[in-house]
C-alpha cells in the first residue's frame, strides 16, 4: 500500500505539468493528446509515418506507454531516421505497437497486478511480445526483451479511446 501511495503522489505531480489538450472538456484521442503534447513529436511523426493514425484513434480501448522526444534522442545515433525511411515502416509499426496495450490499463490497476505478481507482472502488446513492468523507488518500470528500461514519468493521461502513461525511454521488441 506504501508504494500505491508513494507512486499516486509522484503522478498526480507529474502528470499535472504534462501538456495534453483538452477540448472543451471533452478528453480527446490518444492521439490528438499526443499531437497536443510539447513533448511527444517524435513520436508523433513516427506514428504518422507508421500509418497507424487511424488505429490510434479507433475506439480501443488503449494504454499508450509512450517515450518523450527525449527518449527517442537517447537511442543510438541514426536509429530514429532510419526507423523513419519508408522501407523500414514494418519495423517502426512493431516498436510503435510494442508501446500499445490492449484495454485501457490505470496506473493503481498496474501496480496492484504488479504486487500481486509477487513484484512483477506481464504485459502482453499489439506487437505481440511481453513488457515486463515491476516497481523501483515507487515508480512503474517496463523491461523490454532485450533487458531495456523504461520509467513511467507521469501517468494517467485520459483520452477518449484509452490511457497515457509517459516514459523515459524506447522499449524496443526482439
Amino acid at each position: 500500500m506504501r508504494f500505491l501511495q508513494a507512486f499516486g503522489a509522484v503522478l498526480l505531480a507529474t502528470t499535472a505539468t504534462t501538456a495534453f489538450a483538452h477540448d472543451h472538456g471533452k478528453a480527446p484521442n490518444l492521439v490528438e493528446a499526443a499531437v497536443a503534447s510539447p513533448d511527444h513529436k517524435t513520436l508523433v511523426a513516427a506514428v504518422k509515418a507508421a500509418n497507424l493514425v487511424d488505429t490510434l484513434a479507433s475506439p480501443g480501448p488503449f494504454t499508450v506507454f509512450a517515450p518523450t522526444d527525449t527518449a527517442f534522442a537517447a537511442l543510438p545515433k541514426g536509429i530514429v531516421a532510419s526507423l523513419l525511411e519508408p522501407a523500414n515502416i514494418t519495423k517502426l509499426q512493431a516498436v510503435l505497437t510494442y508501446h500499445v496495450v490492449p484495454g485501457k490499463v490505470a496506473a493503481a490497476d498496474l501496480i496492484k497486478a504488479i504486487q500481486a505478481g509477487g513484484g512483477s507482472t506481464s504485459l502482453k502488446t499489439v506487437e505481440g511480445s511481453v513488457l515486463t513492468a515491476s516497481l523501483a523507488n515507487g515508480a512503474v518500470v517496463l523491461t523490454d526483451e532485450n533487458g531495456g528500461k523504461a520509467t513511467v514519468v507521469a501517468a494517467d493521461v485520459k483520452g477518449s479511446n484509452g490511457i497515457i502513461h509517459v516514459t523515459n525511454a524506447v522499449s524496443l521488441p526482439k
